[in-house]
């Protein structure tokens, strides 16, 4: 005999309620939960997560952003497809990185990317939930695909300025639809590899050339559970004044965890 799913705590009524979730814990245990239920996600509970996501600021006030939700197991397999063909060499790299994580050359690729502070174990994880979400990305019940109108000229270089002024309207509402989630009972994560090939995107999800998709946000209930977030002190990525300034750490400490390259980074 089969027995029902527990869809206990699932309801709308339900989720409206732990939205009162104070911001401080919303805040300190919303990490990316990868791992999602193929179970439905009451409608409702969606539009009113992205709701929320647009009460964030935009530049401007142009709120020149779209929400793009597919739940379409076709247009999922689409995206899926560029995600796999995207996530490959970076699965291998990822792999390789972590069985010779104390090599010159990894450290080397690890300053480059910005990472380095990850230990193998930490890594590992992080790169088994990815493949985890690669391998059932047609059973996550609920795409959100972040979009941008305007702002953009095609072949058109753009200085630093415009592009950190575009994507500062759309990122502010991602991290706000991401904090909703969480308090909500939902799981989601930040992605941007289905989105690789602009082409596709476009094209699967109908956008005319004037939108461009951002990131993608996977939405459903979580298969495992929200927790703390072990994150670098304070003190480590503070800087009062001018980068490198740094009161009561030592010099070199200070230089080593700025370039990566030494386990003091990786406290907490």
């Amino acid at each position: 005999m089969v027995s029902e799913p527990d869809t206990t705590g699932r309801t709308y009524d339900e989720a409206m309620t732990r939205l009162a979730m104070p911001l401080e814990e919303a805040m300190t245990t919303q990490r990316a939960v990868r791992r999602l239920l193929p179970d439905p996600v009451d409608d409702r509970i969606v539009l009113r997560c992205i709701e929320l996501a647009l009460k964030a600021p935009t530049g401007s006030n142009g709120q020149n952003w779209e929400f793009v939700v597919v739940k379409d197991v076709d247009t999922k397999a689409a995206l899926g497809r560029k995600y796999r063909q995207a996530w490959t060499p970076y699965q291998r790299l990822g792999d390789w990185m972590t069985q010779n994580q104390d090599t010159p050359v990894a450290r080397t690729v690890a300053r480059a990317s910005g990472g380095g502070n990850a230990d193998a174990e930490t890594m590992s994880k992080i790169l088994r939930a990815v493949q985890w979400q690669v391998d059932h990305f047609t059973e996550l019940p609920v795409l959100v695909v972040a979009c941008l109108r305007g702002g953009k000229m095609p072949f058109v270089p753009q200085p630093s300025l415009q592009a950190s002024s575009f994507y500062g309207s759309i990122y502010p509402s991602v991290q706000n639809l991401l904090l909703a989630a969480r308090a909500a009972g939902l799981g989601a994560s930040l992605i941007t590899l289905p989105l690789w090939s602009l082409t596709t995107a476009r094209k699967v999800l109908g956008l005319p050339t004037s939108v461009t998709p951002e990131c993608l946000v996977p939405l459903g209930w979580p298969r495992g559970r929200y927790g703390p977030t072990p994150r670098r002190p304070v003190g480590d990525g503070g800087h009062p004044d001018r980068f490198g300034t740094q009161p009561g750490r030592d010099a070199a400490e200070a230089a080593a965890c700025a370039s990566a390259i030494s386990p003091p980074c990786a406290r907490g």
